[in-house]
């Protein structure tokens, strides 16, 4: 699930959120503006860091870490792990870097951390890469893109960096790991379906599409762009109406089934994890009680095909459904079923 995708932020998010809407902006620098010891140094770091994911090295990339997340590497092992298994063999290049300087960052009132906001102009024009990253330290940081291609299928490890002060090295501070594709098509090719589908009136396929493109294109949650700022709004002017004030739990999409049957959806999202021919539509579920495995198991199938008796277009674009049922204090309940399964 798009939701349930590997990301590892290694003790980022240390602190609240910016209580004070008027904090200045730091200072970002593009590669193409940096100087050339910056620029090299950083690429170097993330060129070492990425061999090591690929070695499975774990040791090696905690001894890498800034002393401040070093101690926060619980549960790392099994992304590493996993990581490494999908880009053995495959050839790191660095993508992208930027020089992020937050020395001049200081403590709320509270003495919480505020989101550093570093705003970066693409080769003078109007375009941005925007980083706004809650709860950062003091200090100067880099962040590179490193794409490992030859793979089955093309990856990407991107790293947060932070300079030691008094050594100079570039140390990790954040670790996301993504796949660039899904069932074989990469971001923009999910972006171009979208408007594709927008054209035909094909709505509900369109803004999953969509959500799976923006998902592709986005390195890490902490970052927005003018690039992805179009596909958002396009996705919005694409929504059909019972999603155009968004699906929560206080908001949820209510379907009927034939006998009159209500299931409350607080979240639909896309998936890749069967590595199907095509991505998996899924739906949160909310319910008071789960019940034994057999009442869960059918409410979940007459929920898959409740859905696709009120929204039929899903039946083309998407290999299954997931439905994912939660109830309060109760651990999720899943089932995937191919659309050939659901009558």
């Amino acid at each position: 699930m798009v939701d349930g995708m590997m990301r590892l932020r290694i003790a980022l998010l240390m602190a609240g959120l910016l209580l004070s809407g008027a904090a200045m902006a730091e200072v970002c620098t593009t590669q193409s503006q940096m100087t050339p010891a910056d620029r090299d140094g950083l690429a170097a770091s993330a060129r070492d860091l990425a061999a090591k994911v690929q070695a499975g090295d774990v040791s090696g990339l905690q001894a890498a870490t800034a002393a401040e997340y070093a101690n926060s590497f619980s549960g790392i092992g099994n992304v590493v792990a996993s990581t490494a298994a999908k880009t053995k063999g495959g050839t790191p290049v660095v993508e992208q870097v930027y020089l992020l300087d937050g020395t001049s960052l200081k403590k709320n009132a509270d003495g919480s951390m505020p989101e550093a906001q570093f705003f970066c102009s693409l080769n003078k024009s109007v375009a941005e890469v925007d980083f706004l990253i809650p709860g950062l330290l003091p200090g100067r940081y880099g962040f590179a893109m490193v794409d490992v291609k030859g793979t089955e299928s093309p990856w990407r490890l991107s790293f947060l960096l932070r300079q030691n002060s008094s050594q100079g090295r570039w140390e990790l501070a954040g670790f996301y790991p993504k796949a660039l594709t899904a069932a074989g098509h990469d971001g923009l090719w999910y972006w171009t379906e979208a408007r594709a589908m927008a054209k035909r009136k094909e709505q509900w396929n369109a803004w999953l599409y969509y959500l799976q493109a923006e998902d592709l294109l986005r390195p890490v949650g902490f970052i927005q762009s003018s690039h992805l700022q179009k596909l958002k709004e396009e996705q919005a002017a694409a929504a059909p109406p019972a999603l155009s004030d968004g699906i929560r739990a206080d908001a949820p999409l209510v379907v009927k089934s034939a006998d009159g049957t209500e299931f409350r959806f607080v979240g639909l999202g896309v998936d890749d994890s069967l590595g199907a021919d095509k991505i998996d539509v899924t739906a949160h579920l909310k319910v008071d009680q789960l019940g034994d495995a057999t009442v869960a198991k059918k409410r979940n199938s007459d929920a898959a095909r409740a859905l696709l008796a009120a929204y039929p277009e899903l039946r083309k674009a998407f290999h299954g459904v997931w439905i994912i049922t939660n109830a309060a204090g109760q651990n999720p309940y899943a089932t995937e079923e191919a659309m050939n399964e659901i009558h």
